[in-house]
Order: C-alpha cells, then sequence, then structure tokens
C-alpha cells in the first residue's frame, strides 16, 4: 500500500515515542550503572546534562542545516543517531571505559533527539490536513505516552529478567527509531512554506514582538512542565511513604498519563474548543495545582496537585506551537528550532529553580515548587495580554 500522509503524521507520532526512550529509558539505569561500573553520582548526573546540552546546541544548528539538505534525508538522519547511541549504550561501556561508552552513547542518541524535537512539529503542520492544531496537541501527546510506556515496559522487563540484562532491552529500544527510519524513507512529506512564498529570516523573526511573546510562552511551557515533573516520584515517596517502583509509577507515572490526557482529549475535540480559552484555563489550573502542591499540609493533596499539574501543562507546548504557525505562518524552521530551543530551556530552567530553592530551604521541595508558580502564572499573563491586544484590535 502506497504511504500518504497519514503514514507521515503517524511516523511523527511513532518520533515523538522515540524521543521519549532517549530521554527516559538511561534515567532507570542510573543505580544499575552505580553498582555495575562504580560510577560517582556527580558523573551519572552529568548525563542528563550532557544530553540536555546536546539538544539545545541541535536546537540552535539546526536553524542552519536543515533548509540545506531537506526534512527527509534529516529526519533519517535523527532516527539512525537514535538507534545507534541505544545499540552502543549495551555495547560500549563493556569494550572501553563504562562512563566514556555511556557518554558516547548519550551525545549519539541526544543529537538524534534534538533533530527530531525540530522537525516533527514542522512535518505534521505542513501535511495538508485540516484542523492542525489538534493534530498537533494529538502529536505531543505521543511524547507522554512513549514516557509511560518506557516506565512499564522497562519495570516488567527488569522484574521478570533482572536489571543485568538492561543491555537487551537498550538494543530492543533501537528497533523502534530503525523501523520508523524505514518509513520516512517511503512517506511523502510536503513542504512548510508554499512555493512562491520566502521563509522569515532570524532578522525578521527577532524583530517581531509576537515571536518573543511566543519564546517567553514556550520558556514557561518547558519549565511548568518540568518543574514539577523532575520532582512527582519524590512526592509520590514523601506522600505515600511507598518504595521507589511504585513512587516512579504513582508519581512520573500519574503526571504523564495526565499531560498525555490533556492533548488527546484535545487531539480528538480541539475542533470544537476555542484554544485561546483552553490554554487560558490551563494555565489558571497549573497555578493551582501549583499553590495546592506547595501549600498544602496534606502530601496527599500535593500528590494529587503534582497529577493535576500533568493535565494542565499538556496544551501548553503544543498550543504555543500551533499559535506560532498562525501567528507567523512563513516562520519556517527558524521558527520551531528557536520555539524548541526556549523550550528546551524551560524544561532546564524549571527543575534548576525548583533545587536552588529547595536547597536553599534545607531541602523543603514545596518552598522550590511555589518559587516555580512564576512560570505558569507568566504564561498565564502573556495569554491574557495577546487575547486583550486581539480583542481591541476588533474594536
Amino acid at each position: 500500500m502506497k504511504p500518504t500522509y497519514k503514514t507521515t503524521i503517524f511516523a511523527c507520532f511513532v518520533g515523538y515515542i522515540v524521543q521519549a526512550i532517549i530521554n527516559n529509558f538511561v534515567p532507570l539505569l542510573f543505580v544499575t550503572f552505580q553498582s555495575t561500573y562504580q560510577i560517582p553520582l556527580s558523573q551519572i548526573t552529568l548525563l542528563v546534562t550532557i544530553n540536555f546540552c546536546i539538544q539545545l546546541l541541535v536546537d540552535l544548528v539546526a536553524t542552519v542545516f536543515v533548509d540545506k539538505i531537506g526534512y527527509r534525508t534529516s529526519i533519517i538522519i535523527a532516527h539512525l543517531f537514535s538507534a545507534s547511541g541505544l545499540i552502543l549504550l549495551a555495547i560500549l561501556p563493556e569494550v572501553i571505559s563504562p562512563f566514556t561508552g555511556i557518554l558516547l552513547a548519550v551525545i549519539l542518541y541526544a543529537i538524534g533527539g534534538g533533530i527530531i524535537e525540530v522537525l516533527v512539529s514542522p512535518i505534521v503542520e505542513s501535511c495538508p490536513t485540516d484542523n492542525k492544531e489538534t493534530a498537533m496537541s494529538l502529536l505531543h501527546s505521543f511524547y507522554c505516552w512513549g514516557h509511560v510506556g518506557v516506565v512499564l515496559i522497562s519495570t516488567v522487563f527488569f522484574t521478570i529478567f533482572g536489571t543485568e540484562h538492561w543491555h537487551l532491552l537498550s538494543c530492543a529500544w533501537a528497533i523502534i527509531p530503525i523501523i520508523n527510519c524505514v518509513v520516512f524513507l517511503h512517506t511523502p512529506i510536503a513542504p512548510l512554506i508554499a512555493d512562491g512564498e520566502k521563509g522569515m529570516t532570524l532578522r525578521e523573526l527577532f524583530k517581531s514582538k509576537i515571536f518573543w511573546v511566543l519564546m517567553i510562552m514556550m520558556i514557561c511551557s518547558g519549565a511548568s512542565e518540568q518543574a514539577v515533573s523532575q520532582w512527582a516520584s519524590a512526592f509520590a515517596e514523601m506522600g505515600l511513604g511507598v518504595s521507589k517502583t511504585i513512587g516512579d509509577l504513582a508519581g512520573p507515572l500519574a503526571f504523564a498519563i495526565l499531560m498525555g490526557s490533556a492533548r488527546a482529549f484535545y487531539g480528538k475535540y480541539g475542533d470544537k474548543i476555542n484554544i485561546d480559552k483552553f490554554m487560558t484555563g490551563s494555565a489558571i489550573l497549573c497555578v493551582c495545582a501549583y499553590l495546592i502542591t506547595s501549600l498544602s499540609p496534606f502530601p496527599v493533596f500535593s500528590l494529587v496537585g503534582c497529577a493535576v499539574c500533568g493535565f494542565s501543562v499538556g496544551i501548553m507546548w503544543p498550543g504555543t506551537f500551533s499559535k506560532a504557525s498562525y501567528a507567523l505562518r512563513t516562520g519556517g524552521t527558524a521558527m520551531f528550532a528557536l520555539l524548541a530551543l526556549a523550550g528546551d530551556l524551560g524544561c532546564s530552567s524549571g527543575p534548576t529553580l525548583v533545587g536552588v530553592v529547595s536547597e536553599t530551604f534545607h531541602g523543603n521541595m514545596k518552598a522550590g515548587i511555589l518559587a516555580a508558580t512564576v512560570f505558569p502564572a507568566i504564561m498565564l499573563v502573556c495569554l491574557l495580554m495577546n487575547r486583550n491586544k486581539r480583542n481591541n484590535s476588533l474594536r
């Protein structure tokens, strides 16, 4: 059967699953790396930093190379890097210095993950389909479902076969980007900007006021999402007094499921829902969820606040992408790459603020979460300002 644009969209969905594997599989092995290879915690933490920094760098460099070599070549390269990194993760630690081997593998798949993050949204946006906002929201929900799948499948695998066989699972995960690479070889990919139109230059983007508002919204989207997500497991353990495994399932997993549910909900019913109202309501809900998480005297309520936060942030990232596509129709690859860069900056700054404030208050994570309420609050202000500006222009 000949591939269609539906095949293209489905392949982009799988692309986000690949990125979920890249970002969430290795963290499940931190304790294993520490005990098996005697890698100190400081070096293990460096793996997260390197992964993030490489993806940020790729977001920036993508503004130059993607349009030159084309979307198809770029997305294929991304999947090859992703698969290579996962396979070499299982091999290199056994043949060279364990930390060096793991680090090289992380660098490889981080390059792939960074390119995927930049490309899948504009590829879906370029497909000749209706209701692009709903397609974008559904696209981003697959990162959440990928996150859920990685945690569940990995937990079941480790329970049955033991963590000592993690090498096999790493190679098994590599099968997904390999298959998706083959799909992208044959599926149709439409140009993001129509013939006869010229994409905006970086200079033109930087001169646009709405672009900077969208950048701030992307930073707040990433920060609002990760500030709680990174600490959800600790809240689950502290609130319920359960084991680490159950804490991971009750914390990050509940967050990911509700975040994916919000995106899937808008993906299905978005054609009947005003995206501005949905995003504004979500930002208000997010502020409330942060306040419940940080100020509630009851630990269980704090855990509920974490979960509700997952639902409230669901629309923020894909919604901002959709608003950017509508407001700056010729923004092109550069716009999507810079928005991804801003989102990744938010993903770093949110958890960092929580960590710094928590340490300042002697390990009080609730103080850190309370400080991070600034991110959904700024998101709400941006949405209200944009809404008022549009309403005034209609008078």
